[in-house]
């Protein structure tokens, strides 16, 4: 063998393994290329369904260990430690039994999460809180208390496929479901490869029917995976890593070199990005899954097209906000113990939302921000049937001044989702407030013209009516096949033309 040929071998090694700061990435070539290999031998197996299912898992921890290397362990231990306590949930007899056996899985999966992601947050509460009593006491050994950080790798998307892991447990408690026989099944649903490192949280009932369905797309279906897939790459490579690059991360890396308008663009521009990356990976995700047989529910639907918070959480990272309503409001009580009990269950589950997003300060505010604003609605709605109304009920220019009036708290709320601390998000804010400098807005225009004519386009994309989006999909999936494999070729070619130097992992891999 030549030393040509060692280099080849060792070049594919190279690429084949893990790669702690190349993430596999569905908008990466290496994934495009391992996708069409996978197709192959997929379509070869549609016919073949314990194959199929077992082709498809080993591919999906391929995946997973190509996001977060030898940790796909983890994912196999989730997956077995919920698949037995279901089967042996379904030889008992009695309820309380039964309680138990769900009580043991949220330890599991919520211990394992809080180990993994709380740590050092609660490290540094308990720190802060001994330093307090120290003070308090003048006992200097506490007073002296200094906060430690364990270097703790997160796994890639550990959020999702454990919460989706805890939601088959409670339904199959529940009796929505009976729980599946055979181990590979269910590993096969936890670990699916589109929606398995951010999403969407796919429910079981709504999931496992599939598996076994032999895996036919239409030509619709196809066109419209095709077209998800497009919009999905031109939202996250296109818009999103552009104008974070080129102008958000460095206003929100130092607020106070850009004066307040700027720092209001850089508002306005991640309000724009993390709408583009996350709905961007979920139109892949769905568009990738339908491709292959499998449908999946929307996740975003225009959210800032909302007139008020509780539309917004309607049509924002809806398999989310479902999770939350279905397996912590509702349990909490939901509405039905009153409006001051509704009131306190709607802040609860919104603070337990922000923490889910990350262990600290600022996700806690962020979470008690729509917490309030869902509380407050719910109270005008009591107060003003009027308010009740939706959409097209609207009255016009109500819905007008609710549409920007939400738009502009949630945009709020990102600036604490966003800054790298408190100290960050306080100093935007006061120079968006003491130091604006509206002369400067020209400056901008000039100055950025990409950035600028990125986040003109997007705002327009997102504000155009839903029968636009349904004639242009309409469109590509009635197109000719050489029309289409076009389209997706200059997609391609434009991801290309875009594509920053280094890796832009999806910004909900952190989650």
């Amino acid at each position: 063998m030549s030393l040509f040929d060692d280099l080849s071998f060792s070049k594919i090694g190279e690429i084949l393994t893990y790669n702690p700061s190349e993430p596999m990435l569905f908008s990466s070539g290496l994934f495009f290329f391992l996708f069409c290999f996978f197709a192959v031998f997929y379509i070869a197996l549609r016919k073949h369904t314990l194959a199929r299912i077992v082709y498809v898992t080993l591919f999906s921890l391929y995946f997973y260990y190509k996001s977060s290397g030898l940790w796909f362990g983890l994912l196999v231990f989730t997956a077995t430690s919920d698949f037995l306590i279901a089967r042996i949930m379904e030889l008992m007899d009695t309820r309380w039994k039964k309680k138990l056996l769900v009580t043991l899985s949220l330890c599991i999966n919520l211990g394992m999460l809080s180990y993994f992601k709380y740590t050092n947050f609660l490290i540094d509460i308990g720190n802060a809180f001994l330093r307090e009593i120290g003070i308090l006491f003048s006992y200097e050994p506490w007073m002296a208390l200094e906060s430690v950080h364990y270097d703790i790798f997160l796994p890639v998307g550990i959020s999702f496929f454990t919460f989706q892991s805890i939601s088959y447990v409670i339904d199959v408690y529940r009796g929505r479901i009976t729980p599946l026989h055979r181990w590979i099944d269910y590993v096969f649903y936890v670990s699916f490869f589109p929606q398995l490192v951010a999403g969407p949280i796919v429910r079981a009932r709504d999931f496992i029917p599939q598996i076994y369905r032999n895996p036919v797309v239409t030509r619709e279906e196809f066109g419209e995976g095709l077209f998800l897939i497009i919009c999905g790459l031109f939202k996250k490579c296109v818009i999103s890593d552009y104008i974070s690059l080129n102008f958000v991360d460095r206003v929100f890396d130092a607020p106070t070199l850009y004066t307040g308008v700027e720092n209001l663009l850089g508002v306005y521009g991640y309000t724009l990005q993390i709408y583009c990356d996350f709905s961007g990976y979920s139109d892949m995700a769905i568009g990738i899954a339908l491709l292959l047989g499998f449908r999946f529910n929307i996740n975003f639907d225009s959210p800032y097209q909302s007139a008020t918070i509780t539309e917004f959480w309607r049509r924002w990272h809806i398999s989310l906000s479902s999770w939350l309503k279905d397996y912590l409001y509702i349990s909490l009580g939901g509405n039905r113990k009153g409006k001051w009990r509704t009131y306190l269950n709607l802040m609860l589950t919104m603070l337990l939302g922000g923490l889910w997003h990350g262990a600290s300060v600022r996700f806690i505010l962020w979470g008690a921000l729509h917490g309030v604003a869902l509380a407050i609605h719910k109270a005008v709605m009591a107060a003003f049937p009027s308010f009740k109304k939706v959409g097209e009920e609207m009255v016009p220019w109500r819905r007008v001044v609710g549409v920007l009036f939400t738009f502009h708290i949630v945009a709020f709320g990102w600036i604490f989702f966003r800054a790298e601390s408190m100290e960050k998000a306080c100093e935007m804010l006061s120079q968006i407030v003491t130091n604006f400098h509206p002369e400067v807005f020209t400056q901008f225009v000039v100055g950025y013209k990409g950035v600028f004519t990125l986040m003109v386009l997007g705002y327009l994309f997102h504000f155009v009516p839903k029968r636009w989006e349904n004639y242009l999909q309409q469109g590509v999936t009635q197109a000719p096949l050489v029309v289409q494999a076009t389209l997706l070729a200059l997609a391609i070619l434009v991801v290309v033309q875009f594509k920053s130097a280094g890796v832009q992992p999806f910004i909900y891999f952190q989650f």
